[in-house]
């Protein structure tokens, strides 16, 4: 797989990715806002299928919360406001009536769903509360726009939100929701590092921070999921409490976790190529794509076995597609390519001949020819074998862009030449985290969460080191 030009024109092929593949189109006349196609919707919907099992599977249940927030409850938590500030859309009119009180376009839900829990939350009993949602959040994004990226509204926003009578029961849940992610990215194929965030770049409420970031082809990182340990902090301004057993009444600990779209973007950068996309199969919309190649006076058999072939997987269990178009097999074979199918059956007739399917994988473009007896067994190994080996692949170029630096010349030669990133020690203090910033042009992603502890010096200070920091350019 030749990944030259994805890597040195990013932005470009990013751009025709999006519009070659039928994932989203970009000109819909509002900046910031995109439209899922039907190609991109069915790979979302597949991602996202993931994390609800996860989800599911560790006690959360789904709700939909209303999209508008009142203003005087949106204000009542006023760091987290501060943090959006800048970036909330309201609705200040119904038809041609001021409204009595403005309402906010959630940028996120806790203003909206933690009223609500003050009235589900009375004693110990109701503890502990695990609900996620998937929806979209508005945010008024002053940077230039990118579809999936960067945007004004983020369509597909999957947030999870938690109350816990004990601060261990909070920190236990993070440390779930990490474990979830983790496992996440990693049926995803899509490498990540995972750190706690400096103070400056902590949620606006939260305790802390930790954050799930990847790295794009042209060397920037990008974030791919959030996890926060939110204390009382919302919950004294929102009056959760519960009564004890000993009938005393205590504040609520909490936590919450998101992700969003970026994570699509994320799979696209992971396993692309210059051709175009390479999906892994548990998301990819088509898994199999069944070429018919047949000869003038030779098309009814050809014709019937690609039928059947079709059917014989499809009751498998697998997602397939017999493309019949009137076009030339060449023209069929790029159109699937670009799309990231991962394997394309070919029926020709030496196949129908000699009783075969002739299988190409998209990933490494290997073709081999499958007895037709043998072909339901040989596709689900081969899947599995495509699975395994773009995470082996995505996983070796990610830690090959990890560079060890105990200077800050060595930090801008990797992320300014190279583009990846920097690892080094850090005395933990905010003095010394801006200045790396500022001397290398990078942004500190924050100390490894579960790192080890380093050796070594704080470049600016020159204190011993208490923690093993990560710098890179950032989306």
């Amino acid at each position: 797989m030749k990944r030259e030009r994805l890597q040195k024109n990013f932005s470009e092929w990013f751009s025709g990715i999006l519009r070659n593949a039928d994932i989203m189109e970009t000109r819909y006349p509002v900046k910031g806002l995109f439209v899922w196609l039907p190609h991109g919707l069915k790979l979302r919907n597949h991602v996202f299928a993931i994390m609800r099992g996860l989800l599911e599977r560790s006690g959360h249940q789904e709700v939909l919360f209303p999209q508008l927030i009142p203003e005087n409850i949106f204000r009542k938590e006023a760091e987290h406001i501060r943090g959006f500030e800048e970036q909330v859309y309201w609705v200040t009119h119904g038809g041609k009536d001021k409204l009595d009180v403005k309402l906010a376009l959630r940028p996120t839900s806790e203003t909206s769903i933690y009223p609500m829990f003050a009235l589900w939350i009375r004693s110990h009993a109701d503890l502990p509360i695990k609900i996620y949602q998937i929806v979209n959040i508005f945010r008024y994004e002053t940077k230039m726009t990118k579809p999936m990226i960067r945007l004004r509204e983020v369509t597909t926003f999957k947030e999870a939100h938690t109350a816990h009578a004990k601060p261990e029961e909070a920190e236990a849940q993070v440390r779930e929701a990490v474990h979830i992610y983790k496992r996440f990215f990693d049926e995803l194929g899509v490498p990540y590092v995972v750190t706690k965030r400096p103070q400056w770049d902590t949620f606006a409420g939260a305790e802390y921070s930790i954050a799930f970031d990847t790295l794009a082809p042209d060397g920037r990182t990008l974030q791919i999921g959030t996890v926060h340990n939110l204390g009382q902090n919302f919950a004294k301004v929102y009056e959760l409490k519960y009564e004890a057993p000993n009938g005393k009444h205590h504040y609520v600990y909490q936590a919450c976790y998101g992700v969003s779209e970026r994570v699509i973007a994320a799979v696209m950068m992971a396993h692309g190529d210059d051709v175009g996309l390479c999906l892994p199969p548990n998301v990819a919309p088509i898994q199999v794509v069944i070429v018919p190649i047949p000869y003038k006076g030779r098309e009814v058999p050809v014709e019937q076995i690609g039928a059947a072939v079709k059917n014989e997987l499809a009751a498998a269990g697998l997602r397939v597609h017999l493309d019949e178009r009137d076009l030339r097999p060449g023209n069929k074979f790029y159109y699937w390519e670009r799309r990231g199918v991962p394997l394309r059956l070919e029926v020709g007739p030496e196949d129908v001949k000699k009783e075969q399917v002739t299988v190409v994988r998209r990933d490494t473009s290997e073709k081999q020819a499958i007895a037709k007896g043998a072909l339901k067994t040989k596709v689900k190994q081969l899947l599995e074998e495509i699975t395994g080996d773009l995470r082996e692949r995505a996983w070796k170029s990610f830690h090959e862009s990890i560079e060890e630096a105990s200077d800050t010349e060595t930090i801008k030669r990797v992320i300014e030449k190279r583009g990846g990133i920097a690892r080094m020690p850090w005395c933990g203090g905010k003095a010394c985290g801006k200045a790396l910033e500022e001397q290398t042009g990078g942004d500190l992603l924050g100390e490894e969460f579960d790192g080890k502890t380093p050796s070594g010096a704080c470049p600016i200070c020159s204190k011993r080191a208490k923690v093993s920091v990560l710098i890179a350019r950032t989306y």
